[in-house]
Formats: structure tokens, sequence, C-alpha cells
């Protein structure tokens, strides 16, 4: 069972590696502050350059994330996500 846990994340951490992702609506409510950070990042980067979405590599470089931070960051974007406030976007 363990096995397949280890699986799964690193299948996780693939996928992740090439994605983009798409603010879908501009709104907060309801969210935390690396939530609310991640939104109004994602805004200004669609306001300023006129791009719809933002690769993910880009995001946790921006943010200068590593360890347990990162994780804390990948979980946020996935409870983003699931509220349909951001896609997530596989290439």
């Amino acid at each position: 069972m363990r096995m397949r846990l280890k699986e799964k994340q690193k299948k996780e951490r693939g996928e992740f590696r090439k994605a983009i992702v798409v603010l879908i609506r501009n709104t907060t409510w309801r969210c935390g502050k690396l939530e609310r950070l991640i939104v109004k990042h994602l805004h200004r980067e669609s306001a300023g350059l006129g791009r719809s979405g933002t690769p993910l590599k880009d995001m946790l470089q921006s943010f200068n994330l590593s360890g347990k931070k990162r994780n804390e960051f990948l979980d946020a974007i996935k409870r983003l996500e699931r509220r349909n406030i951001i896609k997530i976007l596989s290439v």
C-alpha cells in the first residue's frame, strides 16, 4: 500500500511539472492568505501581458518556494481548482 501512495505522489508531481494555471474567476471569498496571493498574482499576469495562463514552474520561481512551503503552495493550487477559481492545464 505504501508503494502505491508513493507512485501516486510521483505521478502527481509529474503532472504539475509542465502545467499551466489559468484564472477563471477573480474572487477570493473564503480563501486563505496564500490562495489570495495566488489569485492576485494570476490576475496581475493576465491583466498586464494579456496572457490567459501562467506556467506553474514560473509561479514557483516567483514565489521562491521550496520544501514544506512548496507543498503548501501546491495544496492551495489544488483547493483553488476544486473551487473552480483556477484551472490547471497539463501540457
